[in-house]
């Protein structure tokens, strides 16, 4: 694991708690809403039955209302108008050298517990980390990651390492109210973090943040095509697009869980369509090589108009320096 033996660790950084508490008290004239998940519809999942409230400060397209983290899909990441409210909070995250995705703050009410599970695909071999900047808490709100128990403090930073096990619990008489950073992984992000954990680092598992190389429209129209889409590439795990590219060779035409991919020009920008229905942008990281806006490079498309094999696409999933990819035969298309 990329991070050695460190389940979390504090980072630089140390922020004024009075500050930090009246942007809260401010941002408490409305109404927040109840946490959300992110799944395969591109719309948030059910409202969390427990009482564990959201005020997202960054979300997808900017959007007030989306309590849910985001991911792979069609729009890409912005402030909300609470941040506006929040000119102290804007700041600090303005200081982070890293592109971020959503940004929530997050209240876990008295006698609240979420049970035990992972965030993935999340950790340094992901490309992004959540990290966390405590404003409210007690000693007994709880978090136990990676078999070790926290109540990390108001105004301190923190990076865990959620793609672990772990849950979190308020036996106090106060509720928790923590903010929650997704962030893309830099070099200079990095340098938050103390050298300890730095010189426990496998740089080779670590996938940095590359950022967006933008093609001339004029340039678009060549990486129009169709393809069968492995389900796997969608929603699952690397070994499961692995499995597809075996059912695939023996089927020697489609496997049985491929979908009907599609990608077009949609004014200046390429979109991948699924079964007809759109489901991301195309983000160019270079070489006719594309993440999905909300994305990492944990899971890219490499899109080759010509060349020996005919036109294809490479479908490729990572964590860390470990790659699998399938080739799927591709049919050009009029842009």
């Amino acid at each position: 694991m990329s991070s050695g033996t460190f389940a979390a660790v504090q980072l630089k950084g140390d922020y004024d708690v009075d500050r930090l508490l009246a942007e809260l008290q401010e941002l408490e004239r409305t109404q927040w809403a109840a946490q959300r998940t992110y799944g395969e519809s591109l719309e948030p999942g059910e409202a969390s039955a427990l009482d564990w409230r959201v005020l997202p400060l960054r979300s997808p397209e900017g959007s007030a209302e989306r309590t849910d983290p985001g991911g792979f899909g069609l729009v890409d990441y912005a402030s909300t108008p609470w941040l506006d409210k929040a000119p102290y909070i804007a700041s600090i995250l303005a200081a982070i050298p890293t592109e971020l995705r959503a940004v929530r703050l997050m209240s876990l009410g008295v006698g609240a517990e979420v049970d035990e599970h992972r965030d993935v695909p999340y950790g340094l071999p992901a490309g992004w980390v959540r990290l966390h900047i405590p404003l409210v808490t007690n000693d007994r709100a709880v978090l136990t990651l990676g078999g070790e128990r926290h109540t990390w403090q108001p105004g301190t930073f923190w990076f865990g390492d959620f793609s672990r096990l772990h849950s979190v619990r308020n036996d106090g008489d106060e509720r928790r109210v923590h903010m929650v950073i997704d962030a893309y992984v830099s070099q200079e992000l990095l340098e938050l973090f103390p050298a300890e954990f730095r010189d426990a680092i496998r740089w080779s598992e670590v996938l940095l943040n590359r950022p967006e190389l933008p093609l001339d429209a004029s340039e678009l129209p060549a990486f129009a095509c169709t393809f069968a889409l492995p389900d796997a590439f969608l929603y699952g795990e690397s070994e499961e697009l692995a499995a597809a590219d075996e059912k695939y060779t023996a089927d020697s035409v489609t496997a049985s869980d491929d979908r009907s991919g599609r990608i077009r020009v949609d004014g200046d920008r390429l979109v991948l369509d699924v079964d007809g229905e759109p489901r991301a942008r195309l983000v160019h990281l270079g070489e006719g090589e594309f993440r999905a806006a909300g994305w990492t490079a944990e899971r890219t498309l490499k899109i080759e108009p010509a060349g020996v094999g005919g036109p294809r696409v490479r479908l490729r999933m990572r964590w860390g320096s470990r790659m699998e990819e399938v080739v799927r035969p591709s049919v050009p298309v009029a842009a």
